[in-house]
């Protein structure tokens, strides 16, 4: 932890592939332990970034394992959770606490839209009783974009209220200031992450204890500046506006293999696609307008 005992500043890692469409082992273990070199204070495997939406079981124990043994003991590792199956969010906690991870990035189950609090309340209920003791460190993910379910504050203080000591933070990837706003009125004590990096600046202004975001895959240094010493982030905000100008799974994993100088790293699982070639190289010159001094 830092001086000021924040969460600081997690890669939402990106899943590399092989060319067999296998997860590449080797290279996300090494790519853990460059963030790590880089600036990063932890590592999240498979939230949105990482495509843990479409990582199979076997998959993500073979990369937990091996980021693990990198990184050694004692750098956190947080790993996404993402199923609308309660007993299979469950085993996907337990594989993930099994293979050393510290943290878990929980997010609601997304398959049925217009759902109540009161069905969220039993599902995460389900879920947290499943995993049992070990059930620790959950950091709540608020991602309605992508889940078309949002997390709301009152029915964070219900799980919190029903499961003491269980739920540390909250990742809030809405893009929206008053949802941060909201949590931090609401739940200042624990740790509110931001998603959108161009919000970092002002969360962090105001209690915000860092973020969890795929941008950190390429550009750690930058980012940990506003988490770690107060910066402002104007090119950070810059370049977060060329990469949502695209699909951005796709221009992250692009930007990572032009700063890790490797192609391999481009490489998206379907239904995904890669950026046309075109596009990919606008979206390079961009960047390296913005960031090369």
């Amino acid at each position: 932890m830092t001086k000021r005992d924040i969460f600081g500043l997690y890669a939402a890692m990106i899943t590399p592939f092989q060319a067999s469409g296998t997860p590449d082992i080797d290279r996300a273990a090494q790519h853990a332990k460059a963030l790590i070199d880089e600036g990063c204070d932890g590592v999240t495997l498979f939230g949105t970034t990482g495509e843990g939406y479409g990582i199979s079981a076997s998959e993500r124990h073979e990369v937990q394992q091996a980021v693990r043994e990198v990184l050694g003991p004692d750098t956190p590792i947080c790993v996404g959770v993402l199923s609308s199956d309660a007993a299979g969010a469950a085993d996907q906690a337990l594989s993930a606490y099994r293979d050393g991870a510290t943290h878990l990035l929980m997010a609601p189950p997304f398959f049925m839209k217009g759902v109540t609090d009161d069905g969220l309340f039993n599902w995460f209920s389900d879920v947290f009783q499943r995993i049992g003791a070990q059930c620790k460190n959950i950091i709540m993910y608020h991602i309605p974009s992508q889940t078309g379910v949002p997390l709301s504050s009152d029915l964070i203080a219900r799980l919190r209220t029903a499961f003491p000591d269980t739920i540390v933070g909250i990742k809030d990837s809405s893009g929206n200031w008053e949802a941060t706003q909201d949590y931090l009125a609401n739940h200042g004590d624990l740790a509110v992450l931001v998603g959108d990096e161009r919000l970092l600046p002002k969360a962090m202004a105001h209690g915000a204890q860092g973020s969890i975001c795929g941008t950190a895959n390429f550009m750690p240094a930058r980012l940990r500046q506003i988490i770690h010493n107060g910066d402002q982030g104007e090119i950070v905000c810059k370049v977060v506006d060329l990469v949502v100008a695209n699909p951005v799974n796709p221009a992250v994993k692009l930007l990572t293999a032009h700063i890790r100088n490797d192609a391999e790293f481009k490489r998206v699982r379907a239904p995904l696609v890669e950026l046309p070639t075109n596009v990919g190289e606008q979206l390079i010159s961009e960047y390296d307008a913005l960031t090369i001094d």
